[in-house]
């Protein structure tokens, strides 16, 4: 099986490389008096930018030349960096434009077998493809937690999807989004993706492509860019996460703390979207779950990645490895680009509550998977807000 992975575009500006043993990616950009050239590919493989980006990013303190002996653009496995302490994400506004973040939308080839019904633990059968239906616009009025999150990779920019969730040190006024490992970290194959940044709402009025071509960014991102300063994942999903077999994929989640491009606006994330929505870590067990909502952006054939989705399913159980956490699973056709979104049930208390998030699924689509969220994810979650505690 594959992660529902992110997706990928054929073109990419390379800039900081953005660390964190959670973490997520940093950013460039074509502002400045004249616009920059694209960053290109050598022969040798070694990312070439412009001077003019160079010196952006010099204002902001960052000496690509210098910093870490310029391994900050090296993507090669043993120097690609992974460590939480060498994080940098410097916001560089204008990056993710309406044409980058369009363009965004190629899911990589990550193939994995539909048929699971050898392997150990428990695993229901295989759930029948539920159509996905989409979100009613504008998306603000109907799953305002709900945005895209866009990042660089070795081969361009990727997608994926993902959910405001409440922060407990900060109480109404949440910077915290939910998402997969995979769409901040690339495992045990490499590091830190880069310009990690999340839109809430992206295209809110669900625009067909044709016409977003010529959409303002007010309309493509009504509620801003909002640019990740502290990502974090699993460290399963660091040792062992890949991009084939479903490795890792029960501890496929992560946390990125976000911040808005243009600055403070006294207003937290929460407070710009007007929702958050609670982790419930310890979700009613699969039999006594009448329905789960999957959410997200998928990028892969049918889809093209500008509108938003849902499908809803009562959930089954999939156990890749018997010593492993048995995950959820429902049908649904969403693609790649889908990876990372919400799954919604209702929790303890009741009431709509994360439980989970699409991790992976098979190429020929008809249903998703994603972890159960346990300890592992609640000292994740825990972590990042206890480190902008009252900020």
């Amino acid at each position: 099986m594959r992660p529902i992975r992110p997706t990928l575009a054929a073109a990419s500006l390379a800039a900081v490389l953005a660390l964190a043993a959670t973490a997520c990616g940093p950013s460039e950009d074509t502002a400045g008096d004249k616009p920059s050239a694209p960053a290109s590919q050598t022969a040798d493989d070694k990312i070439t930018i412009p001077d003019d980006l160079k010196d952006r990013l010099k204002e902001h303190g960052i000496d690509l030349d210098k910093w870490k002996n310029g391994e900050w653009k090296n993507w090669d496995k043993d120097k690609w960096l992974r460590e939480a302490k060498d994080y940098v994400n410097p916001i560089i506004e204008d990056l993710w434009d309406p044409d980058r973040m369009r363009d965004a939308d190629k899911p990589p080839a990550k193939p994995v077998d539909p048929d699971i019904s050898g392997d150990e633990g428990v695993t229901d059968p295989t759930p029948k493809p539920v159509d996905a239906v989409p979100v009613k616009a504008p998306y603000h009025a109907s799953a305002a937690e709900a945005g895209k999150v866009f990042f660089d990779g070795p081969q361009g920019s990727m997608v994926c999807s993902a959910t405001v969730v409440k922060d407990p040190a900060n109480p109404g006024k949440s910077n915290m989004v939910w998402t997969a490992g995979h769409c901040v970290h690339a495992g045990k194959s490499g590091g830190w993706y880069r310009n990690i940044a999340f839109v809430p709402s992206y295209n809110d009025s669900a625009k067909p492509t044709s016409e977003l071509e010529k959409a303002p960014k007010e309309e493509i991102a009504p509620y801003g860019v909002w640019w990740g300063d502290w990502a974090q994942t699993s460290e399963q999903w660091i040792a062992q996460g890949a991009a084939t077999g479903g490795q890792g994929a029960p501890y496929d989640f992560a946390v990125i703390h976000v911040t808005p491009e243009k600055g403070s606006t006294g207003k937290s994330l929460e407070e710009t979207v007007g929702a958050a929505l609670p982790v419930d870590f310890n979700a009613p067990a699969v039999p006594d779950i009448a329905a789960m909502t999957a959410t997200g952006y998928p990028a892969a054939p049918p889809y093209d990645g500008q509108k938003l989705f849902q499908c809803a399913d009562k959930p089954g159980r999939l156990s890749l490895k018997a010593e492993e956490p048995t995950m959820y699973r429902i049908g649904c056709t969403m693609t790649g680009g889908s990876s990372g979104g919400g799954w919604v049930a209702e929790g303890q208390d009741g009431k709509p509550a994360l439980v989970s998030n699409t991790s992976i699924g098979p190429v020929t689509a008809g249903w998703l998977a994603g972890p159960r969220l346990g300890k592992e994810a609640e000292g994740v979650y825990t972590a990042v807000s206890k480190k902008f505690a009252g900020q």
